[in-house]
């Protein structure tokens, strides 16, 4: 029996990258695997493949997740249609960066929405009926920037800084319905949002692995975090950026 067979899967950000990755893994540990996308279509065809080849159940909403109302809508469709979410990973992300000093207000906001509310909306919609079975994962994606902050990010580091705090809030929240929340704090992944920084010689030297991560290195990890192997951690948030932030 496959570690994640009979469970689902919820991935937001889901259509490419880090989100497409995860959700490649959870669905060949056995998990069926509904995800979100912010609007391309063609890559989220491309992801539901992906999943349906691994022998599992695969589903696509689309759903801008800054939005409380799309996000409210979408999962009760979700709900409504397959049941309970045992796994709720919040992948989707943006960057706007630029220095703080020049950065317009609405860089900032929709940043934030994006990546740190969304991620509340997203768990909120979930944390229901996680309750009333009594178990379930939250897994939410942050970055080493929201530990060490990063210059010409700011909205980005406090994004993702604050993710750490509302997985420790969920975790504390969360623990006494056997509910764990745990969160993965990449550092430099082979993705398009990197795709610009790959070929710096001078970035990847400043690793102590010497190379960006690839993104099913850090889906990995969030399997492990889906599965029953990591039921007693809970709070905790994990790097993966070859020794970035040591």
């Amino acid at each position: 029996m496959s570690m994640l067979e009979g469970k689902l899967a919820a991935v937001t950000g889901g259509s490419r990258g880090i989100g497409r990755e995860i959700c490649r893994a959870l669905s060949l540990a056995g998990a069926d695997v509904a995800f979100l996308y912010a609007g391309n279509e063609e890559a989220a065809a491309e992801t539901l493949e992906i999943i349906k080849s691994a022998g599992v159940r695969g589903f696509s909403y689309r759903c801008d997740v800054s939005d409380a109302e799309c996000v409210r809508a979408s999962f009760g469709e979700l709900l409504g249609e397959l049941g309970g979410v045992d796994i709720l990973v919040n992948n989707a992300g943006i960057t706007r960066d630029g220095l703080s000093m020049r950065m317009k207000d609405e860089d900032f906001d929709r940043v934030v929405a994006v990546n740190l509310a969304g991620a509340f909306y997203c768990s909120r919609a979930v944390i229901p009926t996680m309750m009333k079975k009594r178990s379930g994962k939250i897994i939410n994606m942050t970055s080493v920037s929201g530990l060490t902050g990063n210059a010409g990010q700011a909205n980005y580091s406090a994004s993702k800084a604050g993710l750490i705090g509302l997985t420790k809030a969920l975790a504390r929240e969360l623990a006494p319905r056997k509910i764990t929340c745990n969160a993965v704090a990449p550092g430099f992944v082979e993705t398009d949002m990197t795709a610009a920084f790959r070929d710096n010689a001078e970035l990847e030297k400043s690793i102590p692995l010497g190379r960006f991560a690839r993104a099913e290195e850090v889906a990995e990890v969030v399997k492990f975090l889906a599965s029953p192997a990591a039921d007693y951690i809970t709070g905790e948030v994990i790097r993966v950026d070859g020794g970035l932030a040591i």
